[in-house]
C-alpha cells in the first residue's frame, strides 16, 4: 500500500485529491492535524514518510517547502505553478513520454524514476497536447505565431474565483453571468510552460475566458496554414495525432462530425460534457484551408487532480489510468 501525503489538503485540488485518494484501497493517506498544517518541519516529516507527496499550495509555499526537503530522498508532485519550468523538475505529461517522434530528453517529460514532478497547468494541457506532436512530427512550423483561446468553468480560477462567482449569485440571484476575459497582460502564469514543452520559438497569444458554469473546458488552436507541411489536410493532421495517441486510454481523437448538430449548421461543442471525467479529447475542425484544433477536458480532472493521480501511478509503477474517471 502506498503511503501518500497532501500538503494543502484544504484547497481546491486537494481537497479533491484526499476525496479521491481516500476511497484507493491501495493508497494510504497521511493526514496532519489541523493546528501544524502550516508548521514546515511536521510537513517535511509527512513528505519523507510518503511514498509520494502533492504540493497544494499557492506557488511561494510550494517553493518554501520543496527547499525545506531538498536534501530528502522523496517524490514529490507539485499541483502548482512553482516548478513547471524548474530547473531539476520534470513536467508530468506522460503521453509524450517515450516517444519515437523526436522529442528530447532535456524536455524531461514524466518517467517512473523521477522524484520532483510538477503538475501541468489546466489551459497549458490542451495546448501542449495538441500542438507538440504536430511540432515534432514536422506537420507545424516551430516557428509559427500562434494563438490559443481557452473557455473554462469557474472553478479553474481556485477558491478566489469561486468565492467570487458564489458572492455574485447571492447578491444577484441564479442568473447567466457573461462569459468574461481575462489575463488581458498576455502574462498568464501558464504562458512559460506552454512555450518550453509545445517546441514553438516563441509564446502564443493567449485569450482566456472564464464563463458562469463550474468545471470543464475547451482550448482551442487556430492553424495558420503558412505554418503548416504542405498539402498537410485537416484529415491528415487528425490522422497524425490519432496515430501519435493510438491505444492511450486517456486520450480520444475525434472525428470532425462529432456531437455535430443538424441544427447548428456547423455545430455545437459544449464545454462542461467531460466534467467530472479525466480523460482528453481532441477535435479537429475546419476545413483544409483553416483548420482549428480543439481540446476538451475537464479542468479539476485531466487540468488538476486526474492528471496528478496519473503522474502518481507512473510514480509508482502502476498504469496510467489506476483510479481515473474515463469514458468512451
Amino acid at each position: 500500500m502506498a503511503k501518500v501525503f497532501i500538503d494543502g489538503e484544504a484547497g481546491t485540488t486537494g481537497l479533491r485529491l484526499s476525496e479521491r485518494l481516500s476511497k484507493r484501497p491501495d493508497v494510504e493517506l497521511i493526514h496532519i492535524d489541523e493546528r501544524l498544517r502550516k508548521d514546515a518541519e511536521t510537513r517535511a516529516d509527512c513528505i519523507a514518510r510518503a511514498d509520494v507527496s502533492f504540493l497544494c499550495l499557492p506557488d511561494e509555499s510550494a517553493k518554501e517547502i520543496a527547499e525545506a526537503v531538498k536534501d530528502i530522498d522523496c517524490r514529490i508532485i507539485d499541483c502548482s505553478t512553482a516548478h513547471r519550468t524548474a530547473p531539476g523538475w520534470v513536467y508530468g505529461m506522460p503521453e509524450l513520454a517515450g516517444s519515437s517522434k523526436g522529442f528530447s530528453d532535456s524536455v524531461g517529460f514524466i518517467r517512473e524514476s523521477d522524484k520532483r514532478v510538477s503538475n501541468p497547468g489546466c489551459h497549458a494541457t490542451g495546448f501542449i497536447m495538441a500542438v507538440k506532436p504536430l511540432i515534432d512530427s514536422r506537420f507545424l512550423d516551430p516557428e509559427a505565431e500562434l494563438s490559443v483561446y481557452s473557455l473554462t468553468g469557474y472553478s479553474g480560477g481556485g477558491k478566489s474565483m469561486i468565492a467570487d462567482f458564489d458572492e455574485y449569485r447571492d447578491t444577484h440571484g441564479e442568473v447567466v453571468r457573461a462569459p468574461m476575459r481575462y489575463a488581458l497582460g498576455q502574462a498568464h502564469k501558464h504562458l512559460p510552460e506552454m512555450l518550453k514543452y509545445s517546441g514553438l520559438k516563441s509564446a502564443p497569444v493567449f485569450s482566456p475566458i472564464v464563463c458562469d458554469y463550474y468545471s470543464g473546458m475547451l482550448v482551442s488552436v487556430p492553424l495558420p496554414r503558412s505554418a503548416l507541411r504542405t498539402g498537410a489536410s485537416a484529415k491528415a493532421v487528425r490522422e497524425e495525432l490519432a496515430a501519435f495517441y493510438g491505444g492511450n486510454p486517456l486520450v480520444k481523437v475525434r472525428e470532425t462530425g462529432y456531437e455535430f448538430s443538424e441544427a447548428a449548421g456547423d455545430g455545437y461543442l459544449s464545454a462542461d460534457v467531460f466534467a467530472g471525467r479525466d480523460d482528453i479529447e481532441i477535435f479537429v475542425t475546419g476545413n483544409d484551408d483553416r483548420i482549428e484544433i480543439v481540446s476538451r477536458y475537464d479542468n479539476l480532472g485531466k487540468g488538476a487532480s486526474g492528471a496528478a493521480i496519473q503522474n502518481m501511478n507512473v510514480l509508482l509503477g502502476l498504469p496510467e489510468e489506476t483510479g481515473l474517471a474515463l469514458g468512451d
